[in-house]
């Protein structure tokens, strides 16, 4: 008679099922903690594209029209607002570009600029000390001008070659082309500074 090939079947002791038990504890764990964070994460990303794209925008200066105060490079955080003061810079869409300029005249606002650069609004000279060299740039306005109601009169503050409200191909901005307002400047982070 043949002989068949029996294979003892051993159970495991209880402490090996405790062990083994504990290992599925551990991964289950492992996993649900792995799950929850990448949750998190999720969450934390689209509540920060939100804020970016609803309040805070946050863009990159490229050229030269915002020098000396803005340099080609920087990056600025914005805010969304409906209100501007006259000296704020903001930002501003036109003709699918985006520029970075500073609010001049508001509604209402007379504004005159001589042949030296100089600018007046309602009569006063306006102190720019943002301004390193005055110049009256490409202007085909004729001046005294009046900012008519619902738009403002923006200035680079690089006069020679910023094109901005005194060019009659950009001239005077609805308030709805504003993206925002520049908060500070980010990046590079040695020049971090809050903008008036």
């Amino acid at each position: 008679m043949r002989k068949r090939n029996q294979k003892e079947i051993t159970l495991p002791s209880m402490e090996q099922v405790e062990v083994e038990r504990e290992k599925l504890k551990y991964k289950r764990r492992y996993f649900k903690v792995m799950c929850n964070t990448i949750a998190i994460l999720v969450v934390v990303a689209a509540v920060s594209v939100l804020l970016s794209t609803l309040f805070l925008p946050v863009i990159q200066v490229s050229g030269r029209s915002m020098e000396p105060t803005l340099s080609d490079g920087d990056i600025l955080m914005l805010f969304k607002t409906g209100n501007y003061s006259r000296g704020e810079l903001c930002c501003l869409s036109w003709q699918n570009k985006i520029l970075l300029k500073r609010v001049i005249g508001l509604p209402g606002d007379y504004i005159t600029i001589d042949e030296s650069g100089n600018v007046y609004v309602n009569d006063e000279l306006l102190d720019e000390p943002y301004v390193t060299g005055k110049s009256l740039g490409e202007c085909d306005l004729e001046f005294p001008i009046q900012v008519p109601d619902g738009k403002l009169f923006v200035l680079g503050d690089h006069r020679d070659t910023s094109i901005d409200s005194r060019s009659s191909s950009v001239g005077y901005i609805d308030k709805e082309q504003i993206i925002g307002r520049v908060l500070f400047k980010l990046w590079p982070f040695n020049e971090f500074t809050w903008m008036e």
